[in-house]
């Protein structure tokens, strides 16, 4: 049987359509006559456990072929080791896709396995996490005292000791109170990423913050919970400092006024009483509103997303202003009633940044504060720290611990102090579905009691207490 040669696959033409060349071998072709030229489909015939087959080699010219023969004497020898070159072509696809997919599997692997800290910070950031103010201090907390240090740290190499420099740092700045906060996020961070993939294979020796004892980085006398309370004497200081800080200033010539102590913006001094006499937390008097306010009636309401949650939850509150909280009140309406918030940012279109009171009074107590100078734009002195120092620093949520011990040894019961702090209370469902008492006169008669103390304390003038807010009547609950 003739060869099939190039020259003559070259002089085909339209009148061959459909011819069959065959040579030895069993590589045959079929001639094609379309739009595109001549074209010649090449075969490989076989005979396998007594069938014959087939087996395409592709076609001419698209092949030389050379390429089609080489493919060919391939395909036979697959044939002669009595396999079908057709399933073993899927095969050998099989195994190539397969080979693909395991290497992707292994560079997704590797990938995972070099998943860094900060990886796991953003990811947890998006998905992990949802603070009160979007996460915004828990993101300046991370850039500024984590990433910069172990970012770049992969999760399965992240040990104790890579925690324990982080947290150090912190210390080295004598802040003991951010080294608890920020171990306290670490470990919610990677607790959270030790139930989830990819994260928990990378963790496969353990999470690291659990090996660390925070109280071996804390001062001895370092105390997480706060139990600060102000005595009258301090209460009655405070008062006669404010005073003083408005006199001595306004007495000073007009060309020292820049190198006085300026006096406690007044705002200030109302925050400070009214979370006393009200037993409110500083965030959410600084979100008020004055729609939410009543000094007609004597109230203030307090919405469920302005309140701090408990477990979780939130709920409203409603607080009965005694005439002293009633004036401070009166005080901040002469300043700024005009706007919508009671405590307005300098454009008046939202409340102010709820920790700039606490700043505010932090600055003006800088011996207990580990700065060398004044930060740019704020107080430093100490003109706020009260029985010498003696019994360290004051802050505004002092002042709620405060007036709740005042109600306290006032004869409030527990139950009712807690009704004013808006603690959310426990007990069975059923008893908070039938039990729908809302205890409103016994709270309003609390805040009343502890208005009139804190008027005697100062030395004002007040009216008397009605009738039924005596210690008996209360304690009666």
């Amino acid at each position: 049987m003739a060869k099939i040669t190039a020259k003559q696959l070259e002089a085909l033409t339209t009148n061959d359509d459909g011819k069959t060349l065959r040579e030895d071998g069993g590589l045959v072709g079929k001639v094609r006559a379309g739009v595109r030229g001549i074209t010649v489909l090449f075969r490989y015939e076989f005979k396998l456990d007594g069938k014959k087959g087939d087996h395409r080699l592709g076609s001419w010219p698209k092949k030389s072929l050379a390429q089609i023969r080489a493919e060919r004497d391939g395909v036979r020898a697959t044939v002669s080791k009595g396999v079908d070159p057709t399933s073993a072509r899927k095969a050998a696809k099989i195994e190539a896709q397969a080979a693909i997919a395991a290497t992707i599997a292994e560079a997704e692997r590797q990938a995972s396995e070099s998943k860094t800290v900060q990886d796991l910070f953003d990811t947890w950031l998006a998905d992990g996490v949802a603070r009160q103010d979007g996460n915004a201090e828990l993101q300046r907390r991370f850039k500024k005292d984590v990433l910069p240090f172990i970012g770049k740290t992969q999760i399965r190499n992240l040990t104790d000791k890579d925690l324990l420099s982080v947290l150090r740092k912190v210390k080295a700045r004598g802040l003991n109170r951010s080294v608890v906060i920020l171990n306290n996020d670490l470990g919610q961070m990677l607790r959270w990423a030790e139930k989830r993939k990819p994260w928990r294979p990378l963790m496969a020796d353990g999470n690291p913050a659990d090996l660390i004892d925070v109280k071996k980085l804390l001062d001895h006398d370092y105390q997480e919970e706060r139990d600060r309370v102000l005595s009258a004497d301090e209460i009655r200081e405070l008062w006669n400092i404010f005073i003083k800080l408005e006199e001595d200033y306004t007495a000073l010539p007009a060309g020292s006024k820049y190198s006085g102590i300026r006096p406690v913006n007044e705002r200030v001094q109302c925050a400070v009483w009214i979370c006393l006499s009200t037993l409110c937390r500083i965030g959410e008097l600084l979100k008020a509103e004055w729609k939410h306010v009543d000094l007609e009636a004597g109230r203030w309401f307090i919405p469920a997303e302005n309140t701090k949650g408990q477990r979780g939850k939130r709920q409203d509150h409603h607080i009965f202003l005694s005439d002293f909280a009633k004036e401070q009140f009166q005080r901040l309406q002469h300043e700024t009633g005009s706007t919508p918030f009671v405590f307005p940012n300098r454009s008046g279109d939202a409340h102010v940044n709820t920790k700039t009171v606490s700043k505010l009074i932090g600055d003006r107590q800088c011996r207990f504060k580990d700065r060398s100078k004044p930060l740019a734009g704020r107080h430093h002195d100490d003109s706020l720290v009260l029985a010498k120092g003696a019994n360290g620093e004051w802050t505004p949520h002092d002042m709620r611990r405060t007036g709740a011990t005042m109600m306290q040894a006032l004869g409030v019961p527990l139950d009712i102090i807690d009704r004013c702090q808006n603690h959310l209370l426990g007990g069975s469902k059923v008893r908070r579905h039938y039990l729908l008492h809302d205890y409103a006169e016994e709270k309003r008669q609390a805040w009343e009691i502890l208005g009139k103390e804190l008027q005697l304390i100062l030395n004002l003038p007040a009216a008397p207490l009605s009738p039924s807010c005596g210690r008996v009547s209360l304690a009666a609950y």
